[in-house]
């Protein structure tokens, strides 16, 4: 009885961990599979940021902020990646909150495999962020 109620233990307490350790992954290591070709770096900020700070490198720059709503985000979103439902995406805001909404709002939609950037372009209470790190940008080209 003890063994099942140690391991429940366990299994509460890691279980949630690598659930989120799945949907995220830090700057650095986007930026080394996006190089490789492994996935896409999309930027969901809004074009008032992209504007400040450009965008990650080779990023496609789709704003959940659309006029349209988030069903607007998704269509728009949904181009950008030739309707492939499945393509390797990383999602990436100004600090998490949003690129987490984003995340969760496509997987809602049938997108299969998003991940956050979670510490964003400028970094949040965790990580320093995409700029901090100093990765590299390019100017957005509204």
């Amino acid at each position: 009885m003890l063994r099942y109620f140690v391991f429940a233990i366990i299994f509460a307490v890691v279980a949630p961990a690598a659930g989120v350790a799945d949907t995220t992954l830090d700057a650095d290591a986007a930026w080394a599979k996006a190089q490789a070709g492994e996935l896409l770096i999309v930027d969901v900020r809004s074009k008032q940021e992209w504007q400040a700070t450009g965008i990650p490198k080779n990023a496609k720059p789709v704003t959940i902020h659309d006029a349209q709503g988030l069903e607007g985000f998704y269509r728009k979103l949904l181009a950008a990646v030739d309707g492939d439902k499945g393509r390797r995406i990383a999602v990436i805001c100004a600090s998490g909150v949003r690129s987490n909404r984003a995340r969760r709002f496509l997987e809602s939609k049938g997108f299969a495999n998003i991940v956050d950037i979670s510490e964003g372009m400028l970094g949040n209470g965790n990580a320093p962020g995409w700029l901090k790190r100093e990765l590299p940008t390019e100017p957005w080209s509204g």
